[in-house]
């Protein structure tokens, strides 16, 4: 910032696109695939078959199938981390190749990595406390401790080769989309010209049986693919799902410099927080809409500019009605226009990851002009609204919204645009 004439100059700030996308979900292990499946509208809720859960009220969730991680990682690092650290390398691996960048020693300094997790490595925690209860001292892994006390932004640093900034951040159920914002903010300031941005997280046992307890997951039989189903009149609680999701965002003039193809520019992000209930939304969405037109308003953009809206959709009771009445107050006139769907109805709710993976939803949406469906959603909670019912759309979308919303009151909200140049 510089003063000229007795009035501050600002600098503006960079602008942020996005280059590279990595995803792995319940519906495959890479980006291409969860696309292809997630506009053909295929479910990857089943029967859970990584544990045993014949004792625990909830028996279903959107677990990883196919991924190997010796892919990714030299199998003495895979036999040493735990799950998500895994995952999250291989969607950061997996990103950075779509973006085409290596990052050598010029280019390191400028890498940064924001990541977060909301369950993180408490498995090995858990593991090992069994472990020295059954047979002593000497089964602690000496792993543990390093495991418990480095944040998985460094371990995706160390196995990167980044050297910008790092951090992992936890917002609940807005973590990956937070990171993503946060980052933006790093690219905007000058602080790195990369940052490979997002989240990941796994389920167990204990993850699974605390979320029933605390009564927030669908404990509907049958068909496990009819389980989640947001914004339906008859939705019962959300599904849990694992995996991990990355975006790599540049500063415009980097990857204008290498030629890099550019998926979307992220041009607004905005968070706020509720401050009412440890679990429950703000009934009146008040903070919600705050960061829905805060985030519009950084990406100067109206809301009728907006082509598409990834809901954060649980399937929850009350969040769903709590974000059905944040998007009328916000869109008013414009509500029953845009199409807003969840593909948590497909993915089951990410975590953590969640928000990352639908950003990568709104840049291909922005990027084909297909916008992917809400499945199970037989009895829309607003006949009125365009919830994209079980079957993807064809539009054009020149501006595409993501929310995240998370216990604790974590509201989220990223805003993406066609790249003009």
């Amino acid at each position: 910032m510089a003063t000229t004439a007795g009035h501050e100059q600002h600098t503006p700030p960079h602008r942020v696109v996005v280059t590279g996308r990595g995803v792995v979900s319940p519906l495959a292990p890479d980006w291409p695939d969860t696309w292809a499946a997630l506009v053909a509208g295929k479910s990857g809720i089943r029967d859970i078959t990584g544990f045993e859960v014949g004792d625990l009220p909830v028996r279903i969730g959107g677990e990883v199938p196919g991924f190997e991680p010796e892919r990714y990682l030299a199998r003495h690092v895979v036999r040493r981390t735990d799950w998500t650290i895994q995952v999250v390398v291989a969607a950061a691996r997996m990103a950075l190749r779509e973006a085409g960048i290596d990052i050598d020693d010029r280019l390191a300094p400028r890498v940064g990595v924001a990541v977060g997790s909301i369950i993180g490595c408490t498995r090995v925690a858990s593991r090992n406390a069994m472990a020295m209860r059954d047979e002593g001292y000497a089964a602690v892994s000496p792993h543990v401790f390093p495991t418990m006390g480095i944040s998985s932004a460094a371990e995706v640093c160390l196995e990167l080769g980044a050297r910008g900034p790092s951090a992992e951040m936890v917002a609940a159920c807005a973590t990956g989309t937070v990171c993503i914002g946060e980052a933006a903010r790093w690219i905007g300031e000058g602080r790195a010209d990369v940052v490979v941005a997002g989240g990941m997280d796994a389920f167990d046992r204990l993850e699974l049986a605390a979320a029933a307890r605390a009564r927030v997951l669908s404990r509907r039989s049958g068909d496990p693919t009819a389980a989640s189903r947001p914004f339906d009149q008859d939705r019962d609680g959300f599904v849990m799902g694992a995996g991990a999701g990355v975006l790599v965002l540049e500063s415009a003039a980097h990857a204008r410099r290498r030629g890099a193809t550019v998926h979307a520019e992220l041009a607004g992000y905005a968070a706020t927080t509720d401050a009412h209930h440890l679990t429950a939304p703000s009934p009146d969405g008040a903070q919600a809409e705050r960061a829905m037109r805060a985030a519009l308003e950084a990406a100067r953009a109206t809301p009728a500019d907006v082509g598409y809206i990834n809901a954060h959709g649980t399937g929850t009771r009350l969040n769903d009605d709590t974000e059905l009445t944040a998007i009328r107050r916000v869109y008013g006139d414009h509500t029953h226009r845009v199409p807003v769907s969840s593909t948590k109805s497909m993915t089951g709710h990410m975590l953590a990851a969640g928000g990352a993976v639908e950003a990568a939803v709104v840049t291909e949406a922005i990027g084909t002009g297909v916008v992917p469906p809400t499945l199970n959603c037989h009895s829309p909670a607003d006949p009125a609204m365009n919830f994209v019912a079980h079957q993807a759309q064809e539009h054009d979308v020149e501006v595409g919204v993501s929310h995240s919303f998370g216990f604790g009151g974590h509201n989220a909200v990223l805003v993406l645009r066609r790249w003009r140049g």
